[in-house]
């Protein structure tokens, strides 16, 4: 395959980095923008086929020249906590679609969107409501665009999985979403990468692909199996929604919070494919399981402990 370029805005996060490798295995030339362009040579170190530059999709004249040359577009850019003018809509509306508006004048052969499953534009949640009319101002703005939602992602250094781990492991007692009914269907990280790669590199691509793990669990279901990976014995205590809503309002306060009020919104609705869609199997991708991340926890002192 020939080294075409590939811009990857968001390219230095959670998700954008693993994007990034994948498509400098699949053979391509990649450009990383993103606000903080340092944090690509930390993160990739000195790749030849990787060109870092600074680029916010707030910011007109960054996009236009972060998608200079480009035959291709990954939009990885991703906000969980509203700041000023840093806003769901400004980010993931107003910002996607400048971006799907400039790759489109710059003559881009290829755009993909990363959105997230459960995105509506109907929605009551800013978060949810702002991703889902993302999804329609790129479509609107690059007919050809492709759109992925992952589930929620894990991986060995995620916010989701291994933090729960650490908290499990430390208090005896847990507090729940609800009652913990929230189904979910984590995909791992990695796996989101490779489809992204893929995706790019397929001709004819569908124009929407929902991207989740093998397994389906109960929000309660993996807490008990990630702590028997440990060997905890939490007291899992069902906490309503609206309390959620209430410590997530003042935690956002904080420089980092550790809980948001998006948080808790996502944790209402189910986060699993909805049948029919394509996914992982569409681009010949096993996705693996939870047990891939689990594996990496190290277990407590008393590991003959079981959880309740």
């Amino acid at each position: 395959m020939s080294a075409r370029r590939i811009t990857v805005f968001g390219g230095t996060g959670f998700l954008g980095r693993r994007i990034v490798r994948h498509l400098l295995a699949h053979g391509f030339a990649v450009r990383v923008a993103s606000r903080h362009p340092k944090r690509a040579a930390q993160i990739f170190g000195d790749e030849l086929s990787l060109e870092a530059m600074r680029a916010d999709v707030g910011d007109h004249a960054s996009v236009e020249a972060a998608l200079a040359e480009a035959w291709g577009v990954v939009n990885a850019v991703s906000l969980y906590v509203e700041r000023g003018g840093l806003t769901f809509e400004a980010v993931h509306v107003v910002g996607a679609e400048r971006v799907a508006r400039q790759a489109c004048r710059a003559g881009v052969t290829k755009l993909v969107h990363v959105s997230g499953i459960g995105s509506d534009p109907q929605s009551a949640s800013k978060y949810i409501r702002a991703r889902g009319e993302g999804e329609g101002a790129v479509r609107n703005a690059f007919p050809g665009a492709v759109v992925i939602r992952p589930s929620v992602m894990i991986g060995p250094d995620d916010a989701f999985v291994s933090g729960l781990a650490a908290m499990l492991g430390n208090f005896p007692v847990f507090p729940m979403f609800g009652r913990g009914q929230t189904k979910l269907q984590p995909a791992h990280v990695e796996d989101v990468g490779e489809a992204a790669a893929r995706i790019v590199e397929t001709e004819k691509p569908a124009p929407l692909y929902e991207l989740a793990g093998p397994q389906v669990f109960s929000y309660r279901a993996l807490l008990q199996a990630i702590a028997r990976r440990i060997g905890g014995k939490p007291l899992l205590l069902p906490v309503p929604f609206a309390l959620w809503r209430v410590g997530a309002s003042a935690a956002e306060m904080l420089d980092n919070p550790p809980l948001t009020r998006n948080q808790v919104e996502l944790m209402q609705q189910d986060n699993v494919a909805v049948r029919g869609l394509p996914g992982f199997d569409a681009l010949g991708i096993a996705p693996e399981g939870v047990e891939a991340v689990l594996a990496g926890i190290k277990r407590l002192s008393t590991p003959d402990r079981d959880p309740r």
